[in-house]
């Protein structure tokens, strides 16, 4: 049994910094492909970033330049580093796991259970 375990949302001012992190537990292999998708209100939710267990990652147009994924494969946590942060930016972040980026990124065999942002203007 594999288990997500998301940390450090928040409430931030427009323009401030926030980091996320997500354990894995369980029988999870390093190997797992990771990364992050969030619910805006009102919208479906959306693949922000996504990292290998070598470190390529792919960002999303709109956190690009914004954000950085990075993740420590002997601990099986990533992170999720956002700054200049806007208040479209509020919504559930949710841990996101699979075998390959495109895993992560269209059907996550492995999801967390999400940590709340709000970014207030």
């Amino acid at each position: 049994q594999v288990q997500l375990r998301e940390s450090g949302g928040g409430l931030v001012q427009a323009g401030g910094s926030l980091r996320l992190s997500c354990a894995a537990s369980g029988s999870f292999s390093s190997s797992n492909a990771m990364g992050w998708h969030r619910q805006v209100p009102g919208k479906q939710r959306e693949l922000v970033a996504t990292i290998t267990s070598g470190g390529s990652t792919y960002y999303a147009d709109s956190v690009k330049g914004r954000t950085t994924i990075s993740r420590d494969n002997a601990k099986n946590t990533v992170y999720l580093q956002m700054s200049s942060l806007k208040p479209e930016d509020t919504g559930v972040y949710y841990c996101a796991a699979g075998l390959t980026q495109t895993v992560v990124a269209r059907a996550p065999r492995y999801w967390g259970q999400g940590t709340q942002v709000t970014v207030s203007s």
